[in-house]
């Protein structure tokens, strides 16, 4: 694999893994009520943006990790929706 694309993905990985904890806690504690829905929107917008700017230029290191972290905000808003 091209040294630049792993290290794509391992800035991928981190950056979508660091967001799981949110979710797990909004999981287990079905509190949202810290979570600002338009933080959510806006990152869903850019992280949406950034997917389809890499699909645009053929590169799978920014468009996998933002089409995770798309989907994990898409659940984080409806947990904010569902526990408001």
């Amino acid at each position: 694999m091209d040294p630049v694309a792993l290290l794509g993905y391992v800035a991928g990985a981190f950056t979508t893994v660091a967001f799981m904890p949110q979710l797990v806690r909004a999981l287990l504690t079905k509190s949202t009520g810290d979570l600002s829905f338009p933080m959510l929107m806006m990152m869903f917008s850019g992280v949406s943006l950034w997917s389809i700017y890499g699909y645009s230029i053929g590169s799978l290191p920014i468009v996998v990790p933002n089409a995770i972290m798309a989907a994990l905000l898409v659940a984080l808003m409806l947990l904010r929706i569902r526990y408001d």
